[in-house]
């Protein structure tokens, strides 16, 4: 038999070669493509941030007009002026929400609307937890009857994670989980079948003004992430610009160097 010659030095760099020359690009095509993504994913939040501010800054809707509004989507940030009754026996404290890094509550009273069927959770403001007994919360003044509100639709309060639906309540606190007025979270679908209130669970309003009946307002923006988008964009770059110069140098440089000295 004869034998089968083995490959040259030559023909084996020459493969390694193109070897590594895929592998350099299809690492930069992928690269290059998640940074780009990852723009893109900026720029969306960034219109999202220009939309909110632009709601932000229309003229407060009347109460004809929230009553009547059936997509809550379309006017979400927005200013509305609401005149009614706070229902205050079914206010509720979330707990563990911060304002300017301070754990406490946020505050939580449905809302009636005069002259409606229609009830409205409003987020009223926050307070400061009491560190040596939780149950015990600072004092809210809520005005009895008809009053005027000012706010902005908002989503729904937002979801913390929850280790333990069923956990017994401090000392101190008033009834299991489910009834008291300390929560962790809040669903609006469970409440209004809870509570028999006609409240709205597509939407909340997020009382703004100064500090007043015992309650902070300086709610946190919305958190979109703007700059995470930016700076992954910037680790897929920089990793795409490391591959083109570890290939320049390996594949191309060092050995044109190996040659010259050969």
């Amino acid at each position: 038999m004869t034998p089968t010659p083995n490959p040259s030095p030559r023909s084996a760099r020459r493969g390694r070669f193109w070897l590594v020359t895929i592998a350099a690009v299809l690492t930069l095509a992928a690269t290059a493509s998640l940074g780009r993504w990852q723009l893109s994913r900026a720029a969306q939040k960034e219109a999202l941030q220009a939309e909110i501010e632009l709601q932000k800054n229309q003229p407060p809707l009347d109460q004809q007009a929230f009553l009547l509004m059936t997509r809550p989507t379309e006017a979400m940030h927005r200013s509305v002026r609401l005149r009614g009754l706070w229902l205050t026996p079914q206010t509720v404290y979330l707990d563990n929400r911060q304002m300017h890094g301070v754990p406490g509550f946020y505050v939580l009273t449905p809302f009636a609307i005069e002259g409606s069927e229609q009830t409205v959770m409003v987020q009223r403001g926050w307070i400061q937890r009491n560190f040596e007994n939780r149950a015990q919360l600072q004092a809210v003044q809520t005005p009895a009857g008809l009053v005027e509100i000012e706010g902005r639709i908002e989503p729904p309060p937002s979801h913390l994670l929850e280790l333990a639906k069923a956990a017994a309540p401090a000392a101190g606190a008033q009834d299991a989980v489910g009834s008291s007025p300390i929560r962790q979270n809040l669903d609006l679908e469970a409440f209004r079948a809870e509570t028999g209130l006609p409240l709205r669970a597509d939407v909340s309003l997020q009382q703004t003004g100064a500090a007043s009946q015992g309650l902070q307002r300086d709610w946190p923006a919305p958190a979109l992430g703007i700059e995470k988008h930016y700076g992954y964009a910037f680790q897929w770059f920089g990793l795409a610009a490391l591959v083109t110069i570890l290939y320049v140098w390996f594949q191309i440089v060092a050995p044109l160097r190996r040659a010259r000295r050969g």
